[in-house]
């Protein structure tokens, strides 16, 4: 085995995942590839919150049977989520994978590997529970200058829809000490982003503590010396006026929340236990933007849950028109099995939900390009991530509010020397998901 490729799905703590399993398969002497016909190990890092995610792996891992056999002792390992869910079940569903693993032991990933090469035969291996060891494991991070840095993992909400408790389990606090300790060190590597990770941030330290601290971890996380901060994913019913105040006093931390909201209608709410109403979850809007006038907001959005009416989605819509969000992710209600949403009979007919699917998507958008229009003449603090991905001749980086912007390279320099750098740059330009500009100073 001296060759990997790992292939991530999902959400950041997935791609904060893959970086560790990375970094321990590069302990181990084994080089980076990034073609699965040149790779000994394959490592999919998988999501099973929406039902496309699973279809994806399927048809991933299935695209590598006519690889594996043009290249006899390959090895496929399938972790994450969906491995923690499905477990030993997934090798007699996918009957050329070697290596099953879970959220809870990563670490174990290079003996699950050799005990497969080993033996010549498939191996699976899960935890209810983990020790959170894996925080200490080697990473490689996937640039230099920015790292994700978990601050929590699980969750305790346990949403009617969701899964992510059920794969990732209860929620465990990083000590305070530690994550700062942490952030300290890579800024001396370096690091001029973080983001802190959690399936909910505004609890962190509940367990830990008895009352949450996360406003505490903003403000000392800032103090280290970090260009910028961003967190996810916020949980409504826990944003306090003291976390509002930390972002709005703290320049280091983004201007931007992501503030899921799922449903408008508080029946919905209730039915899916967000353990917040509509009234509620406005309200947080208008004091972030009292607070923070320029911040910008994200969410995500479900629509057809069973047993949504008309009513329910109207509200939904109320809320996107008078949140103003700046980004939307949305979403058909998709059955997560084990989940109390799974057993809901009360569906809503396809057809239906794909028309208020697609009614949602339009209002999102035309509230995306009425707050990118109202930045027209601005200058924004942007953080270049390299050259574009669509057009080599365009830089590509992120304003404080997480807004893509591309800017031409300038002649001489290369994209390399943008990487990881702030600019002031003037916008010019506002289309529905990136803004066009120039720089105006440097760093």
């Amino acid at each position: 085995m001296k060759t990997f490729l790992v292939r991530t799905f999902g959400c950041q703590m997935n791609k904060h995942d893959s970086e560790r399993v990375t970094g321990m398969l590069l302990s181990e002497g084994m080089t980076p590839v990034d073609d699965p016909a040149h790779a000994d190990v394959v490592v999919f890092m998988t999501c099973c919150v929406r039902e496309n995610a699973d279809i994806r792996l399927l048809g991933q891992v299935a695209s590598l049977k006519s690889v594996k056999a043009a290249r006899p002792g390959q090895l496929i390992a399938v972790g994450g989520c969906i491995g923690q869910r499905d477990g030993a079940a997934l090798l007699g569903q996918l009957k050329h994978v070697d290596v099953v693993f879970g959220t809870h032991n990563i670490a174990r990933l290079p003996a699950l590997l050799e005990s497969a090469h080993t033996a010549k035969r498939p191996v699976a291996e899960t935890l209810d529970a983990g020790d959170d060891s894996t925080f200490d494991l080697p990473l490689e991070r996937e640039h230099p200058w920015h790292a994700w840095v978990p601050i929590t993992v699980g969750c305790d909400n346990f949403c009617s829809y969701c899964i992510v408790p059920h794969v990732r389990g209860r929620e465990r606090s990083r000590p305070f000490e530690e994550i700062v300790s942490e952030c300290e060190r890579l800024v001396a590597e370096g690091v001029v982003s973080v983001t802190l990770l959690g399936q909910n941030v505004n609890s962190y330290g509940r367990d830990l503590y008895g009352a949450p601290r996360f406003a505490e971890v903003l403000r000392a996380v800032a103090a280290t010396g970090v260009g910028r901060v961003m967190f996810a994913t916020s949980h409504p019913k826990d944003l306090s006026d003291d976390t509002i105040a930390a972002m709005a006093e703290t320049p280091q931390v983004a201007r931007y929340l992501h503030l899921p909201v799922q449903s408008g209608s508080d029946r919905i709410l209730a039915a899916m236990n967000r353990r917040y109403t509509k009234d509620h979850y406005l309200d947080l809007v208008e004091r972030l933007y009292a607070a923070i006038p320029d911040i910008a907001l994200s969410t995500d959005i479900i629509v057809g849950y069973p047993g949504e009416s008309e009513d329910d989605f109207a509200e939904t819509m109320d809320v996107v028109e008078r949140a103003r969000f700046d980004q939307a992710f949305t979403f058909i209600f998709s059955p997560r099995e084990g989940t109390p949403a799974a057993a809901l009979t009360d569906t809503v007919p396809r057809d239906v939900a794909q028309q208020r699917f697609d009614a949602l998507v339009d209002a999102v958008q035309r509230s995306v390009v009425a707050k990118n229009v109202a930045l027209l003449g601005t200058v924004q603090d942007v953080l270049f991530e390299g050259v574009s991905k669509r057009d080599e001749t365009m830089l590509s980086g992120r304003t404080a509010g997480n807004k893509v912007v591309h800017v031409a390279l300038p002649d001489g320099p290369s994209a390399s020397d943008f990487a990881g750098r702030f600019f002031r740059v003037h916008i010019d330009e506002a289309q529905t998901w990136f803004l066009g500009g120039y720089i105006v100073s440097g760093e």
